[in-house]
């Protein structure tokens, strides 16, 4: 990928961007589109390979996400009009903040990981996608009045932290505790987080802590410092791939932490916390499907051109099979992905929790799949140089190695595909009641 052009090989782009009929997208989806993939390449896409290998994305490029609010559109739609007025804040790219929904982020999503890779999109946006929406939909005025100022412009840089080295997807088993001061003015909070995407160049996180007893009925939220502040250690993890994500080892030793920064009430932690789930999977998933198309559209245009056995590849009908069902794969997800998404801008956020909860756990587990299905296909059309970290495979085999990332966190998918199930029941045995009510 040479250009932020529309790239004309097959399976590069959803059906939209081929000029096919979508009842989705309005003109104005469409100008938003193009403005996008044109910030994003000159900030972020054209340089993205080369910063994957360094391992960091340098810090100026953050500074300019925030001065173009581009990064806004990691959170949940609708977005926080109110607050984004008063800060000066009025449009993203020439779309009104009050116009943006579930479609235009969807856009952002997919092109954010047009580089084919998740790790520069990551390293800047955690923060905003996780972090911050609790705090907008749960924090007290107050809370919301110290912080929200400099964590909606990027003047603090925030992430979430959840998972621990015994308590990753298992949330109501998490053991870092909060204890409330003799004085009743603080929490003193002691434990560990491991994992965290962001969390070392992080000011703030918003944290799950155990303020209670045994199980999800104990677990609160509380909006944490991090950098600088007296009991926190952090250190980067190295990972296999996301690597400019800055995954951190956060050690927390009597930190003490206002107890005006509880997020919501006590005991509110895991509803807190699984709602946030969804926004979270969701954007996962857009994600890694782009990440797929980038993936499966490479080894197409390799298989064009490759000759072995006195041919082409794309003339062995063995490679033909390989493209078309990962291409299969691929397109599936990507129109039930704009379903969801067109979902969303037409329910309430309550009515979008309930009937799309359990889906969207199931879509941010197969996209993974999908993501590792066409990955894998290009590794192997690619042969010796999908094996290689430089030269014609190197996108390839840096995609494949970013796979694990798309299928563990966010819940792991083992534990999606049974709650997605789970969700449904619960769901059914609801409609299912009501209808025994009615007939009583």
């Amino acid at each position: 990928m040479a250009t932020n052009s529309p790239n004309p090989i097959p399976f590069s782009e959803p059906p939209y961007l081929r000029n096919l009929p979508s009842p989705y997208y309005t003109d104005s989806h469409k100008r938003f589109q193009k403005a996008c993939r044109a910030f994003l390449w000159e900030h972020l896409i054209s340089h993205a390979l080369e910063w994957e290998k360094e391992g960091t994305v340098p810090e100026h490029v953050f500074s300019t996400f925030c001065k173009h609010n581009m990064l806004l559109p990691n959170l949940p739609a609708p977005l926080p009009v109110e607050w984004l007025k008063r800060l000066g804040i009025h449009d993203i790219l020439g779309v009104k903040v009050e116009e943006w929904d579930y479609m235009y982020t969807g856009i952002y999503c997919d092109e954010l990981a047009r580089s084919g890779l998740a790790g520069p999109g990551a390293s800047l946006n955690a923060g905003f996608a996780f972090g911050i929406p609790p705090v907008i939909k749960y924090g007290s005025r107050e809370l919301q009045e110290r912080f929200l100022p400099d964590l909606l412009t990027g003047r603090k840089r925030a992430c979430i932290a959840i998972t621990e080295p015994e308590a990753g997807s298992d949330v109501a088993n998490i053991t870092t505790t909060a204890a409330k001061s003799s004085d009743g003015k603080h929490y003193i909070i002691n434990g560990t987080k491991k994992w965290i995407t962001n969390g070392i160049w992080s000011d703030y996180t918003t944290m799950a802590v155990r303020t209670g007893g045994p199980g999800a009925s104990g677990l609160s939220v509380l909006l944490v410092p991090l950098k600088g502040h007296k009991g926190v250690t952090m250190r980067r993890l190295p990972v296999s791939g996301q690597k400019t994500g800055g995954t951190t080892y956060i050690e927390l030793d009597d930190v003490e932490v206002p107890a005006e920064n509880l997020i919501g009430r006590e005991g509110d932690g895991m509803r807190i916390i699984m709602t946030n789930f969804n926004h979270e999977r969701l954007t996962i998933a857009v994600g890694c499907t782009r990440q797929a198309r980038v993936a499966l559209s490479a080894a197409f245009g390799y298989c064009l051109k490759r000759e072995a056995f006195g041919k082409t590849l794309m003339d062995q009908p063995v490679v033909r099979h390989r493209l078309a069902k990962a291409g299969a794969e691929l397109e599936t997800m990507w129109a039930w992905l704009e379903q969801i998404l067109y979902q969303l801008v037409h329910l309430s956020k309550e009515e979008g929790d309930r009937q799309l909860g359990g889906l969207t756990a199931l879509a941010k587990a197969k996209a993974a799949m999908v993501l590792n299905e066409c990955a894998q296909v290009a590794v192997l059309l690619f042969g010796g140089n999908g094996f290689t970290q430089s030269g014609q495979g190197e996108l390839v085999e840096a995609i494949y190695r970013d796979v694990p990332g798309a299928r563990i966190p966010g819940g792991s998918e083992d534990v999606l595909l049974d709650l997605s199930v789970r969700q449904l029941v619960k769901i059914y045995q609801a409609q299912e009641r009501k209808l025994g009510q009615a007939k009583i």
